[in-house]
């Protein structure tokens, strides 16, 4: 039995959520999203809250049942509150800025890299060592924040690179004599 799967998943106050079929649609003050739950898992409307079922008893089934829940969760928390993800720049000379919607990446390459963000994505540079990307699909949030990343990750020596503001590198110790 899934824990998670369980609880019914309580619609917040300023959001309107509805059931059609297999489509669950939120409409909140951040924008509107919606989920298309697989057929092995069933999904109704009770009162207040989306009670998310497995259709049978299959394993294949019961394993998406939680997730099913948790994605519906993580879009009435996006169209209420809306996800964001800080990155840090750290690095003489690595720093970032905007330029227009694009943000640009100063990352010790001979060329600075511009990042396009997709539509829907918010991307804010409070300080030259800081990145915020905010957004209501926390699944594009996540993805954005990983491509800024991927450009120049956080190395184990001197642990230059950009990294999420939670991330702890793994220091290695240098070369000895």
């Amino acid at each position: 039995m899934s824990r998670i799967g369980k609880k019914p998943v309580p619609v917040p106050a300023g959001v309107t959520a509805a059931v059609d079929g297999q489509k669950v649609s939120a409409k909140g003050p951040k924008g509107e999203l919606f989920f298309v739950v697989n057929d092995e898992v069933s999904v109704a409307m009770d009162g207040n809250a989306v009670v998310v079922k497995p259709a049978n008893d299959s394993k294949d089934a019961r394993s998406k049942w939680g997730m099913s829940r948790t994605m519906i969760e993580n879009i009435f928390k996006g169209v209420k509150d809306g996800y964001e993800r800080k990155l840090e720049i750290n690095g003489v000379g690595y720093r970032a800025a905007m330029q227009g919607k694009n943000l640009q990446l100063a990352l010790g390459f001979s060329h600075d890299v511009v990042y396009e963000p997709p539509a829907g994505i918010t991307i804010a540079v409070p300080k030259p060592t800081e990145i915020i990307v905010t957004g209501i699909n926390k699944q594009q949030v996540g993805q954005v924040a990983a491509e800024i990343r991927e450009y120049r990750g956080p190395e184990p020596y001197k642990g230059k690179g950009v990294k999420y503001a939670e991330e702890r590198i793994v220091r290695k110790e240098g070369k000895k004599k």
